[in-house]
């Protein structure tokens, strides 16, 4: 019997427990993969009273007998305070406490791979976080344990669209300079490499954006696209990979365009996700790729106005589940 999944709760006083706690409610319903959560079994127990879930909570990683009576809680050293809404500077060791652990049950083959709930980055920052968000950290966590460095990639995947940003959590006004020929380049190899082996597509299509409106009009908006993401394309080409472009952004991404490709490389953060979001935000999944696990979350941020109403929808974390125990049984 394969290993469980592992999800991380996120920030405890957003809508991850509540989600987490309504995955497992329907899990006959869903016919979801088991999984156990790092979290405080109280914390738990308070969000389920809260917003009327039934259930029962069972202490370790489970199995899949374990999953179907009781939701398996691994329990953290570091409580969280309970108070939906407000995030808090004080549960932010417990938050970092939660990923590293499933970092550490992935690697060592105690899970076959992690989900993780959303976090909010300002709380961390305040107590020391130096990351600029999750993706980023896994990287640091992964590298530090296998000892080679690790180059992760956020990937959106939904039904209709897999995008990728080239760069990622950095201000728009820093895109251009953070774009190199070399990054564009990792960034579309690890993409190929794990749209081969994790998503069982044996050549993939990679459709490149170019930066500046109308992928830069033949340099007359901005020369990216000539100096920088053209040859990267051309490196890429000469090493059998499968990419195209730069092409402009605003006519890749209807229905007809999204056939010729497997997924879209673009240059910054809202180019890849506004897209994958305004498609399919409810289904879409965050998955980062060139991690030596397998690591998928939501699509969606901590939602701290609607934590612990019970009118949170787990349907993003669900589509997550499935995909990474997808994922996991192809890797």
């Amino acid at each position: 019997m394969p290993a469980p999944l592992v999800i991380t709760c996120g920030d405890p006083s957003g809508i991850g427990p509540e989600l987490i706690l309504k995955a497992w409610a329907t899990r006959c319903e869903t016919q979801i993969a088991p999984f156990a959560v790092i979290a405080d079994p109280e914390l738990l127990a308070s969000r389920a009273r809260l917003v009327g879930i039934d259930v029962a909570l069972g202490i370790g990683i489970g199995d899949a007998a374990t999953f179907a009576a009781a939701l398996p809680v691994i329990p953290l050293a570091n409580n969280f305070v309970d108070c939906p809404g407000s995030p808090a500077r004080e549960n932010a060791a417990g938050v970092m406490e939660a990923i590293e652990r499933a970092v550490e049950l992935v690697s060592n083959g105690d899970a076959r791979g992690m989900i993780t709930a959303p976090i909010s980055k300002k709380p961390l920052y305040e107590a020391g976080f130096r990351f600029p968000g999750h993706t980023e950290y896994l990287g640091h966590l992964s590298t530090a344990r296998y000892g080679r460095p690790v180059q992760p990639v956020m990937m959106l995947a939904g039904p209709d669209l897999r995008a990728v940003p080239v760069t990622i959590h950095i201000p728009l006004a820093d895109v251009s300079a953070a774009l190199t020929r070399e990054l564009i380049v990792t960034t579309c190899r690890i993409v190929a490499a794990d749209l081969a082996s994790r998503f069982g597509i044996a050549r993939p299509r990679l459709a490149v954006t170019g930066l500046n409106p109308h992928a830069g009009e033949g340099g007359a908006m901005g020369r990216e696209e000539i100096e920088t993401i053209g040859p990267a394309i051309e490196d890429l080409n000469e090493e059998g990979i499968d990419a195209f472009g730069p092409l402009p952004a605003d006519t890749m991404f209807h229905a007809r365009a999204r056939q010729s490709y497997d997924a879209a490389i673009c240059m910054y953060h809202d180019q890849a996700l506004i897209p994958a979001k305004a498609l399919a935000f409810d289904e879409t999944v965050n998955v980062t790729l060139g991690l030596p696990f397998v690591r998928t979350s939501p699509d969606h941020g901590t939602a701290f106005d609607i934590a612990a109403k019970g009118v949170a929808r787990p349907d993003s974390l669900i589509a997550a589940i499935r995909m990474a125990d997808r994922m996991s049984r192809l890797a």
